[in-house]
């Protein structure tokens, strides 16, 4: 077990939900992990003196950094991932995209403790970047562990999408440019 899930909410969540965060916190690399205590799982983030926002109760998830004698760790507020406000296809469509939308958001509290405790070298307004080029680096890592057959069917031919969109892209932004 590489960090510990704590459970502190009262919603009933979907299956594995820990074995999904375990999973996810899998795919990086150990010493990215360094330091990290736990995580936990809560209805809502209560509003805290550091986090100056006034949408504080619709926070997903929120990064606690090492705080005197206490240890970093992850909160992950589970309401605004199963419960969005609007309508019954909104609430299903959550649920369905419910382990994505956790492993996304776990991956990018993580990053944000990996590049604030052990990396350096940057500067403030590049932490977004490198945020997120590391969440999509290791996301994809964890799909692919996670994939059955789609993904094995559809390993060989990603190289001719990925090239194909990006000649679409191109076009597109020529067309864009042109009008």
């Amino acid at each position: 077990m590489l960090v510990k899930v704590e459970n502190k909410s009262g919603l009933k969540l979907p299956k594995k939900t820990e074995e999904t965060i375990q999973g996810v916190l899998g795919a990086v690399p150990r010493e990215h992990l360094r330091g990290l205590g736990r995580v936990v799982l809560v209805d809502r983030i209560i509003p805290d003196s550091r986090v100056q926002l006034p949408t504080t109760m619709e926070l997903p998830g929120l990064y606690h950094p090492r705080q005197g004698g206490s240890q970093p760790f992850l909160e992950i507020a589970l309401n605004s991932l199963l419960l969005p406000s609007e309508g019954f296809f909104k609430r299903l469509a959550a649920r369905l995209n419910f382990n994505a939308s956790l492993a996304y958001l776990t991956l990018s509290l993580q990053a944000q403790h990996y590049h604030f405790t052990l990396s350096h070298g940057l500067k403030k307004h590049q932490y977004e970047g490198a945020i997120r080029s590391y969440v999509e680096k290791h996301l994809e890592t964890w799909r692919e562990s996670q994939g059955g057959w789609r993904v094995k069917l559809f390993k060989p031919l990603r190289p001719f999408l990925e090239k194909w969109s990006r000649k679409l892209k191109k076009k597109y932004d020529a067309e864009k440019r042109k009008s």
